[in-house]
């Protein structure tokens, strides 16, 4: 089994996170900060040029975004 290293999603909750109004129901969404550095890392991966800590990194993002996937599913379907 191969271990993978992350950084922990909630390191981007006071600085990468936001709030967007879609149709009257708010929804969570990256900064444009945070989904450039997310298009970069994975463009860096496509290559094979990424680090270790940016491989860390990148899973972080990853994972936060399916959080995010997960929870305004929820959301929308319940409104």
């Amino acid at each position: 089994m191969i271990t993978q290293m992350m950084v922990q999603p909630s390191f981007w909750v006071d600085s990468g996170i936001e709030l967007s109004k879609v149709r009257d129901i708010h929804l969570f969404k990256f900064t444009e900060e945070l989904q450039s550095r997310l298009e970069e890392l994975s463009e860096k991966k496509k290559a094979g040029l990424l680090t270790i800590e940016e491989d860390a990194q990148l899973a972080g993002i990853l994972e936060l975004d399916r959080i995010f996937t997960l929870l305004n599913a929820k959301i929308i379907s319940e409104s």
